[in-house]
C-alpha cells in the first residue's frame, strides 16, 4: 500500500483503520502510557472513534506519505501501538510521534521505529524537517529522539488550564533537518 513506511527488523507499519478503535482505546487507557500526555487520564472511546481516528484517516489523502501508522510486532502481528509523521499544514515538515504499549517498552522499538520514520521522511517523502516535542521531564522519550538523530532545539513553557506533574519544567523541542542528514557520513546515515 502506498504511503506506508517500510517494515523494520521487528516492526510492521500499516495504515490505521476504523477497526483499530478498540486497540487505540486500550492503548490510551493505560495510565503509564498517558502519564506525560494527560497525567494518566484515558482517552474516551467516543473521542477516539468520532474525533481522532476520522481526522487521522483523512490525512492519508491530504498528505500522501505522512500520517500515523499502526505498529505491529513483525513476528506475531500483535498491535503494539503507533508511530507518526504528522504533517505540517503545507506538508513540508512532519512531527515525529509514537505511542507504544507498556509491554513493548525497554526493547528499543521506539528508537527502531523512529529511526525508520526519519529516514523515510527524508528519503521517500521529501520533507525538509522532522521535529518532536515532549515534556522536559520525559527522559525516556528524550533519549529516543536523540538516538533517532534529532537534536534539542529549545525548552519552552506553556500555560495549561490543568497542568500535570512535571509541567513546571517545561516542554522540549527536538529536530533534524534534511540538509543536516545529507551532510552526515553515509555510515552514520545508515544506522
Amino acid at each position: 500500500m502506498g504511503g506506508v513506511p517500510p517494515a523494520t527488523e521487528r516492526l510492521l507499519l500499516r495504515r490505521l483503520t476504523i477497526a483499530d478503535v478498540d486497540a487505540l482505546v486500550e492503548l490510551d487507557s493505560d495510565p503509564e502510557v498517558m502519564r506525560f500526555l494527560t497525567g494518566g487520564v484515558a482517552t474516551p472511546l467516543a473521542t477516539v472513534r468520532d474525533e481522532q481516528l476520522p481526522k487521522l484517516l483523512a490525512q492519508y489523502d491530504r498528505h500522501p506519505g505522512l500520517g500515523r501508522w499502526a505498529a505491529l510486532d513483525r513476528e506475531t502481528g500483535d498491535f503494539l501501538g503507533w508511530f507518526a509523521l504528522d504533517p505540517s499544514v503545507d506538508g513540508t515538515e512532519a512531527e515525529l510521534g509514537y505511542r507504544l504499549r507498556r509491554s513493548a517498552w525497554g526493547r528499543g522499538l521506539a528508537t527502531e521505529g523512529s529511526r525508520a520514520l526519519v529516514r523515510y521522511a527524508f528519503d521517500r517523502v521529501g520533507v525538509r524537517r522532522v521535529w518532536a516535542e515532549t515534556m522536559a521531564v520525559n527522559d525516556r522519550s528524550r533519549r529516543v529522539l536523540e538516538k533517532a538523530g534529532l537534536r534539542h532545539v529549545r525548552t519552552f513553557h506553556l500555560q495549561w488550564d490543568d497542568p500535570i506533574p512535571g509541567t513546571e519544567h517545561g516542554e522540549v523541542e527536538y529536530e533534524v533537518r534534511a540538509d543536516a542528514v545529507q551532510e552526515r557520513p553515509a555510515a552514520l546515515r545508515a544506522r
